[in-house]
């Protein structure tokens, strides 16, 4: 008979112990970063991971945030995800012009680029001026 009973305290303590694990586990998580850790580009030819610690960290490439991001929204705390403007196949969304939303005094008149000629433009480019980073098509594109 006390075996009995003591395999029942034994189930109730390891129940307890579960039940405050996951409530902890949920009241307790992280928080989100402000900002994507990583973020997974799709396009035709293939998945792009971009890093952003690899990008911006003191061990990496030691980027700002506006070295990349280049109009925040509201202050210079606040920038925008590259496809807000730049919308992936959706071509007849995008401003014919970045005078839609900015002053002609803020830039030149220059036609909107596309996803992906924006990506290769500004990763490809500061890839290719610094030495830094990959170039070929394969290095950043996986299937």
């Amino acid at each position: 008979m006390a075996l009995k009973t003591e395999i029942k305290i034994a189930y109730g303590v390891v129940i307890y112990f579960l039940f405050v694990g996951i409530l902890s586990y949920t009241v307790f998580s992280a928080d989100s970063p402000e900002t994507p850790i990583r973020v997974m580009y799709k396009s035709a030819t293939g998945k792009v991971l971009f890093d952003h610690k690899t990008h911006s960290g003191d061990t990496g490439y030691g980027l700002a945030c506006k070295d990349c991001h280049h109009h925040p929204m509201e202050d210079d705390t606040d920038y925008r995800a590259c496809g807000q403007c730049h919308i992936p196949g959706k071509a007849e969304s995008l401003p014919k012009s970045c005078l839609e939303c900015h002053d002609a005094d803020e830039i030149e008149d220059t036609e909107m680029l596309n996803s992906g000629d924006a990506f290769h433009g500004q990763c490809i480019g500061c890839h290719q001026e610094f030495g830094r980073g990959p170039v070929d098509c394969a290095e950043c594109h996986v299937k």
